[in-house]
């Protein structure tokens, strides 16, 4: 796959997992947010928890979760760390939590991924 095809995937998997998210009661803040340093694909709040949401589009689970490694991981935390102030409210639990897109298989959010 090259770079364009993966960019459109990649778009595409964050799209159903704004959908499956708002299903579920979520509210999206923001997609692909940006910061030096790092991004995060979706930005979204239920009720009083905040999530930094990292979406992986895999052909297999087991491919997904293998491709968010502890780098990846990392690099989520430092920019949901810069972006917490824009989006945080008094009391908010925050976290960052996974969402793997597998085709022929309804999304798998993992919630509370990184431990730091």
């Amino acid at each position: 796959m090259n770079r364009r095809q993966a960019e459109r995937r990649g778009r595409g998997a964050e799209t159903l997992a704004c959908w499956y998210l708002r299903l579920k009661g979520w509210r999206i803040l923001a997609r692909r947010a940006r910061v030096p340093g790092g991004e995060v694909d979706i930005v979204a709040r239920r009720g009083r928890t905040l999530a930094f949401i990292e979406v992986k589009a895999r052909g297999t689970q087991q491919a997904a979760a293998f491709a968010l490694d502890r780098y990846r991981l990392r690099r989520v935390a430092a920019a949901a760390e810069r972006l917490a102030p824009k989006y945080m409210r008094d009391g908010d639990d925050v976290r960052i939590d996974a969402l793997f897109v597998v085709p022929g298989k309804l999304p798998r959010h993992l919630a509370n991924v990184w431990e730091g």
